[in-house]
């Protein structure tokens, strides 16, 4: 069971630290980008005024939360994870399950909201179903202990402008232009569609000096791809603090930490289902009981501000040890 924390300020240094040190990174391999958007290819006119950054604003406060901060917003997602590896098929590893709990803050000063969240993800047995605490590594034969997701916070402002990239604690410290949010939406069917993608590249918290059996390399490449679908009436209904939505989840990722694959080539893909859920209740109860037999803080959102905000990645650096080198008597 990992261990959930809060970063101090010494914590937050000692993450940026160990993420930098003895690198040396090319200002163009340093590149990121924040959410990808591309204001030509939203409708000029439609049903909904898609090209008003405050609309946007407010109706993307409303997707990734509720904008009335007494009132918390429920996510989940399901599907599977995929191992991507050069000169063979995708491989389906293991299912994926979780679910998130947010809620909004105003920001009075300019208008702009800041969602607060915790989320938790499990891993599955594809073929039983069963929650999985430990999981033979189909590329190594190794048996090893599996992490779950376990994100305490991930916050993020939501203003009239694009947001910008998150900076995992000093690791990914790049700043966007302020570029009007006109988010990319289509009306197809009946339906409003929303993709909303992320590209990051930036140094990995774990350095393979230090991480050598968990390590992607001195660099980690995240990509996070969101589809939406909404009713446009619930869109339009400007009486509504929340906004339901069906959708899909993918996530390029280095091979997860727990995998201990030794910096091999190769790297993971999320595709997973998502939606909202009116609560808790809806969630799958072996889901609800795991994450609350970890902290029932799980089962909340947070109600202050705080931080920094990392992904797994980088919480592994700090909930968990280098595993020592691997017993050649492993290989397969």
């Amino acid at each position: 069971m990992t261990k959930s924390i809060h970063l101090s300020r010494r914590d937050a240094l000692r993450l940026t630290a160990t993420g930098a040190a003895g690198l040396l990174v090319p200002a163009a391999a340093a590149a990121t980008s924040s959410l990808v958007v591309n204001p030509e290819a939203t409708p000029q006119s439609g049903s909904l005024p898609y090209r008003d950054p405050i609309w946007n604003r407010e109706t993307f406060a409303k997707i990734q939360a509720d904008t009335n901060p007494e009132k918390e917003k429920v996510g989940w997602y399901a599907g599977k994870v995929i191992g991507v590896r050069d000169g063979e098929p995708l491989r389906e590893l293991f299912g994926f399950e979780g679910f998130s709990v947010a809620r909004m803050l105003p920001q009075n000063e300019d208008g702009s909201w800041r969602k607060l969240l915790r989320e938790v993800g499990f891993y599955r047995d594809l073929r039983t179903g069963r929650l999985l605490d430990e999981w033979e590594n189909v590329y190594t034969g190794e048996t090893v202990k599996i992490v779950p997701i376990a994100n305490d916070p991930f916050n993020f402002t939501i203003s009239e402008y694009v947001p910008q990239p998150p900076d995992y604690g000093g690791l990914n410290p790049a700043e966007t232009p302020k570029i009007p949010l006109i988010l990319p939406w289509t009306e197809r069917a009946g339906k409003v569609l929303l993709s909303t993608d992320i590209h990051l590249y930036y140094p990995s918290a774990l350095q393979p000096d230090k991480w050598p059996r968990e390590s992607p390399g001195p660099m980690t490449r995240v990509s996070e791809l969101f589809r939406y679908v909404f009713d446009p009436e619930k869109l339009a209904d400007e009486s509504r603090t929340a906004i339901p939505y069906i959708g899909t989840w993918g996530r390029v990722t280095p091979w997860l930490p727990w995998m201990l694959m030794d910096g091999a080539p190769g790297h993971i893909l999320y595709f997973c289902d998502m939606g909202t859920a009116d609560s808790l209740d809806e969630i799958p109860e072996d889901i609800v009981a795991r994450a609350e037999s970890m902290d029932p803080k799980w089962l909340s959102a947070p109600t202050e501000d705080y931080g920094p905000s990392l992904s797994s990645l980088e919480n592994y650096m700090l909930t968990e040890t280098p595993a020592p080198p691997r017993d050649s008597g492993d290989d397969k």
